[in-house]
């Protein structure tokens, strides 16, 4: 089945060129049946790469997915055009009565800022709020796990001396895997690009989280609320080949010395290119979340989510049974 974006986004170029079915707004209106609706907010500067990344991932479902884009009304966009955003993007005004199977929050590049002092911190802790009783299940990612985990839990991030910047090998924390890693290898590869972390034993003294996957060389990667219906994720496996490469020479343009991204260019030589080694992983897990934790478990009529309470978990399945 296809995802449906909005009318003439730029990504559907791209992902037809990859095979990828996709359908417009027009065409979706005659299909007669109840779609996934995912609304994606893109915290990201360059918008129109983030959307084909993710469009990407979550393209693989056999359900038709409808995608809604949501921008910052309290932010200016410096690296997107405000005719792009108000083509193909909403508002949280816009969408505040409707309902959501599930929502994705993206990374933004002001992780050394304190969560107070970015300019729309106020707008996402009511979005975050509000997808308490309007999403079913939201994924946070990068920047955005950190951010999700700071106003859900309280759970502070760490400024690292360092970036920590690479493709870094990954395993799961239980012994069976939970569903988000149902049909994953041992060890797996993810695309790391951050200044902060969480820590586990932050994350150890919350009872209603667990961790489901890290990283010895770069710490925790996966955590999620007990009923999967809050999820964070710190890497970028949505991430493109290059863009790694385009963030290693956009970094040294700018003079910061950054370390070269670690286990990425073939002998550690930029000049060689680079090994793409986690988009199957990367596909695999957003197909897990749309349909264990998405699909199979948002009720039909969405508008009942505002009915259940973050903390329940779904019938037919506990902790033990997803761990």
């Amino acid at each position: 089945m296809p995802i449906r974006i909005p009318n003439n986004l730029p990504a559907r170029a791209t992902l037809e060129k990859e095979r990828i079915f996709v359908m417009e707004e027009t065409r979706a209106l005659t299909q007669d049946i109840r779609p996934i609706k995912i609304i994606i907010l893109n915290l990201m500067p360059d918008k129109i790469t983030t959307e084909t990344q993710l469009l990407r991932a979550l393209s693989n479902s056999p359900i038709q997915v409808d995608i809604e884009l949501l921008c910052m009304a309290s932010h200016e966009s410096r690296h997107t055009s405000q005719s792009h955003l108000n083509r193909y993007y909403l508002t949280f005004d816009k969408i505040s009565d409707q309902y959501f199977d599930g929502m994705i929050i993206t990374g933004a590049p002001i992780e050394k800022m304190p969560f107070e002092e970015v300019d729309y911190w106020e707008e996402l802790c009511k979005i975050m709020e509000w997808s308490k009783t309007h999403v079913y299940s939201t994924m946070h990612l990068c920047w955005g796990a950190f951010a999700g985990l700071y106003y859900h839990y309280g759970i502070p991030k760490y400024v690292l001396d360092r970036k920590v910047s690479g493709i870094f090998e990954h395993s799961m924390t239980y012994s069976r895997p939970v569903k988000l890693f149902r049909g994953f290898d041992d060890i797996f590869y993810v695309p790391h690009s951050r200044y902060t972390e969480v820590r586990r034993e932050d994350i150890a003294n919350v009872k209603e989280l667990r961790i489901l996957s890290e990283s010895e060389e770069c710490g925790i990667y996966a955590v999620s609320d007990l009923t999967g219906r809050q999820i964070f994720i710190t890497g970028h496996s949505e991430y493109d080949a290059d863009t790694l490469d385009r963030e290693y020479k956009r970094d040294i343009a700018a003079g910061i010395d950054p370390d070269m991204p670690v286990n990425y260019y073939v002998d550690d030589d930029p000049s060689k290119g680079f090994l793409l080694r986690w988009r199957s992983s990367a596909t695999l897990m957003y197909t897990n979340w749309l349909n264990y934790y998405v699909y199979q478990e948002t009720p039909f009529d969405i508008g009942l989510i505002e009915n259940i309470k973050q903390g329940d978990i779904p019938a037919g399945r506990d902790e033990e049974r997803d761990a």
